[in-house]
């Protein structure tokens, strides 16, 4: 490149810095992906203190899943369930999203009742959209199971009918083709769907030929209400035959749950 006085001046090019910077950039973009991915991940860790006999590829073989997903249903299993009998913690799912405080916030608790076998993991933390199927493939995986059950809480709202629900809970069933028992309720009208966790869970469950039956709980109830509560009653009588119990709620634990329950206004919402 020659100057205004005719001198000679080597000639540089800025595109190969910008390549290169450009390439740094996205080397360290893929970096904070992997690393975002990689914390992402969703872990069941078994207990290291208990004989789970788990076979050779790591699962673990159980007679029925009692899973639940909402405040009302992990509240129903508390009161009715894992009050009563021996449970014996046997497991941990843990999860990482945007929308996890606290590392209590990410972990669900797989509990075994030590006489019947049957396996209780109450779902109270977030699961991202992203974060479903990878759930659904890494718990249900992680396990032998021949029947499953999902109980849900549904706010009233999302339930499209043309006539009005009542005050009364309303319990809606959607089970998988090889499911053989008869459900409680009715089955999910159209053009209702199943959504979240739930949808996942049943989904996984009809490709694998697993009998799955999820009960939701339509209600416009928010906190822990003891008449939500008892209107899963009629989804889990079969399991009382397994668990040995007589479906009356322990009261102690009960007024625990619905006293921390805040006020709910029927004027501000």
């Amino acid at each position: 490149m020659a100057t205004f006085f005719g001198e000679v001046l080597p000639a540089s090019s800025r595109a190969a810095y910008e390549d290169s910077e450009e390439e740094e950039e996205d080397e360290e973009d893929r970096d904070i992906l992997r690393a975002l991915e990689d914390k992402r991940l969703v872990r069941v860790n078994w207990s290291s203190s208990l004989e789970l006999n788990l076979d050779s590829d790591n699962k673990l073989h159980c007679p029925h899943l009692l899973l639940t997903t909402g405040h009302n249903s992990s509240r129903f299993v508390s009161v009715y369930f894992l009050s009563r009998g021996t449970w014996d913690t046997v497991g941990r799912v843990s999860l990482w999203n945007e929308r996890t405080v606290h590392c209590e916030d990410s972990v669900c608790v797989l509990q075994r009742h030590k006489d019947s076998q049957v396996l209780v993991c109450q779902v109270d933390c977030f699961v991202a959209e992203d974060q479903l199927f990878q759930w659904t493939e890494q718990v249900l995986g992680s396990l032998v199971v021949p029947q499953v059950t999902v109980l849900s809480d549904a706010p009233v709202t999302d339930y499209r009918s043309a006539r009005p629900l009542g005050p009364d809970p309303c319990l809606r069933a959607l089970h998988t083709s090889t499911f053989s028992e008869s459900t409680c309720c009715p089955l999910v009208e159209p053009p209702n769907l199943l959504t979240g966790l739930p949808a996942a869970v049943l989904t996984w469950c009809e490709l694998r030929g697993v009998g799955a039956v999820v009960y939701q709980c339509f209600s416009d109830v928010r906190s822990a209400d003891s008449t939500v509560m008892s209107s899963f009653r009629p989804a889990v009588a079969h399991l009382t035959q397994h668990l040995q119990v007589d479906l009356c709620p322990d009261q102690d634990v009960l007024h625990k749950f619905v006293s921390q329950a805040p006020v709910q206004s029927n004027l501000y919402i």
